[in-house]
This record gives structure tokens, sequence and C-alpha cells, in this order.
């Protein structure tokens, strides 16, 4: 009893750190999607707006 007790312990930790994990890159992911669009909407404006490229 002592053994499946402690297997359902340490799979309920791994299921709770893979879930926490998988917020975080969920979370990174929606991050970097953001930044693209913003990096790529300055290269337009400065595009469009004919300034000297860096």
């Amino acid at each position: 009893m002592n053994i499946l007790l402690a297997a359902i312990i340490v799979i309920g930790i791994v299921l709770l750190i893979v879930g926490g994990v998988n917020q975080a890159l969920s979370f990174l992911i929606w991050v970097g999607i953001v930044l693209a669009v913003i990096a790529a909407i300055v290269f337009l404006i400065r595009v469009i707006s004919g300034r000297k490229p860096v």
C-alpha cells in the first residue's frame, strides 16, 4: 500500500511540474508571437518612411 501511495505522489508531482512547464512555454510562445508582430510593424514603418537602414 505504501508503494502505491508513493507512486501516486510521484505521478502527481510529475504532472504538476509538466503542467507548469507547459503553461510557461505557452506563455513564452505568445510573448514571442507578440514581439515578432511588433518587430514586423517597426520594420514596415522604417521601409515605408524611407529611413536609412541601420
